[in-house]
């Protein structure tokens, strides 16, 4: 990195601090900490939500899973807009109507305090687990790549958050990440101009397309019914909607976004927004994945990424074995480079030979092999390494083939969701514990001022906690995935009761609490047997698959013991809890 590019970095960073805590110091009680005091206008709800999904892991992760497997991970995003439809219709009415300050509360209303208590500890788990994750990912990767101190990454980057996240609360957050989103989609749309701009000039777009193609980078839609594939059409329509109706419908780090809104229309608005934007949004962060790709079908591409990785082989045994492969990759390389440019030629001639985009496939599959090679030199030089090196793809082309001062926009984007992420996430947790936990179980009257000092204190709170998690991280095939299976052993549950509580009013509190305790066990027991005993990635079924049979299982189980108790005699089903 190059002084502007540190100058750009700080100055970017500085800024979005500094402005959080300027703008919204000062809340005067909990409605203005938590919900920036219902101000919040349709588009800035619609962006702060954006924003708060597309975190770190969002800009290091998507790019490399494109450039390894293609487009087919957009299909997980199928069942967002169906998502957004449905919670603009049912959730976000009853959340405003009840004037509730998390989604949480809604539950002791239709139930009762322990199914309440249960759902927000789920809450309180897996969020803190995602918020340590959002943190852990840029730094693991940028302190590999750039030699930086993780665990002082890792504190810088949640200390910063920490500080205007104490100071506003809500209000900060939104007002923080319409800068974010700003500053990510202007590094976005740089970056794509940049890669098309280096590809030789004879290429068009559309040659690039042809050649990805020839790759099967292009496969965007499989509609087959295999389990074992973890990303489908259906997989998308239904994992994924049941995964987005849970995440935007019951997490509070999303919640909170939009029961900021103003009122019922302003927040709906926002969602849809969120609905018509996100799809393309990440279908052109995996495009720009698909165009690194190309990118390095004319330019020199490292056997692997990682450089923690490449460190500890060449001071091995293997550090021989290892370099004969790079210099057979180099080989490659430039075989490769010479069959793209005359199948460009041929294209350019309106004609697209069979022949050599046959021959890419070949080079293609040939290259995989070297690189499996090099990941069997990996684990033998530490078999507890990680040999997935998607994570590392896109910052190793931001870092040796960006201009200078670009270099520094990119890393304040990287930085800047992390943040995003991370604020919303700690807003959530903090409120949550304070709302839901803390004030629901305090005997005594206690003072505006007073819930509004605890909900900051449980913010610095959790954000130790989150830099704790983020410290003892480790590296799990992708980040992107990673962060949502996380979300995907718990989802499914909290979605089964929220589906319950809005729609079969004929269930009460016992029934629907027990269900929901038996179906979070059974989905750790699937997910371990089913998932996690596979690491090499071979699963018998897709983590998506969890938030279905999670909320479904919640819902039947519901069903079926509330009917139970219905049939024993003299129950009093009006009164009965």
């Amino acid at each position: 990195m190059q002084q502007v590019d540190w100058v750009v970095l700080i100055l970017t960073l500085l800024f979005i601090v500094f402005y959080g805590v300027y703008k919204t110091k000062g809340s005067k009680n909990v409605q203005e900490y938590i919900l920036g005091n219902k101000e919040t206008p349709w588009w800035t709800v619609g962006l702060s939500v954006m924003a708060t999904q597309a975190s770190a892991i969002t800009f290091l992760s998507t790019p490399g899973q494109a450039y390894h497997d293609g487009m087919g991970f957009v299909q997980f995003y199928f069942g967002l807009p169906l998502a957004m439809v449905v919670i603009s219709m049912t959730f976000i009415p009853i959340y405003h109507r009840l004037k509730v300050f998390t989604a949480y509360e809604f539950l002791e209303q239709r139930f009762d305090l322990k199914t309440r208590t249960f759902t927000a500890i789920l809450f309180l788990i897996q969020r803190g687990l995602g918020t340590g994750i959002t943190i852990y990912a840029p730094a693991i990767i940028l302190s590999s790549i750039l030699g930086w101190n993780l665990t002082g990454l890792t504190v810088v980057i949640g200390v910063l958050v920490m500080i205007y996240t104490y100071s506003g609360g809500t209000k900060a957050v939104n007002m923080t990440q319409k800068q974010q989103m700003f500053i990510i989609l202007l590094g976005l749309v740089l970056t794509f101009y940049l890669i098309l701009h280096y590809l030789p000039n004879e290429m068009t777009f559309s040659n690039a397309m042809h050649i990805a193609g020839a790759n099967d980078k292009m496969n965007i839609l499989d509609f087959s019914f295999d389990p074992e594939n973890r990303y489908t059409f259906w997989s998308g329509i239904t994992g994924g909607f049941f995964l987005m109706l849970s995440y935007f419908g019951t997490d509070q780090s999303q919640v909170g976004r939009y029961l900021s809104g103003k009122n019922d229309k302003e927040s709906q608005m926002g969602l849809i927004m969120n609905g018509f934007l996100k799809v393309p949004m990440q279908f052109f962060i995996l495009l720009i994945g698909v165009m690194v790709f190309v990118f390095f079908q004319f330019n020199p591409t490292p056997l692997h990424f990682n450089p923690v990785n490449k460190d500890a082989i060449q001071h091995s045994v293997y550090a021989e074995k290892y370099t004969s492969l790079e210099r057979q990759l180099v080989v490659l390389n430039e075989e490769k480079k010479e069959f793209n440019l005359l199948y460009i030629d041929h294209l350019n001639q309106n004609y697209d030979n069979p022949l050599l985009r046959r021959k890419l496939k070949a080079l293609s599959e040939k290259e995989k092999d070297i690189r499996e090679q090099a990941k069997v030199i990996v684990t033998k030089v530490d078999a507890k390494a990680e040999t997935n090196d998607k994570d590392y793809v896109f910052i190793y082309f931001i870092l040796h083939y960006l201009p200078k001062g670009l270099i520094g926009l990119l890393l304040a984007v990287i930085l800047s969701a992390a943040m995003s992420s991370s604020a919303s996430g700690l807003t959530a947790l903090a409120s949550t514990t304070a709302i839901d936990l803390y004030k629901r179980n305090v005997k005594s009257e206690k003072s505006e001022k007073h819930y509004v000092m605890a909900t900051r204190y449980f913010t610095l709170l959790w954000g130790g906690i989150a830099i704790f998690f983020a410290c003892l991280g480790s590296l799990f095939e992708n980040l992107i995935q990673l962060v949502n299976i996380v979300g995907s052993i718990f989802y499914g549950t909290v979605l089964g009761v929220f589906l319950v509580g809005f729609y079969l009013h004929y269930v009460r509190a016992n029934a629907i609490f027990w269900s929901a305790v038996i179906s979070q066990s059974a989905i750790f027991i699937i997910y371990y047997f089913a998932i996690h005993i596979y690491p090499s990635g071979e699963e018998r079924l897709s983590y998506l698959w969890l938030n279905f049979i999670g909320s479904i299982l919640t819902v039947l189980l519901a069903l079926t013991y509330q009917w139970f108790i219905n049939r024993r005699p003299n129950t009093e089903i009006s009164t009965a809890k």
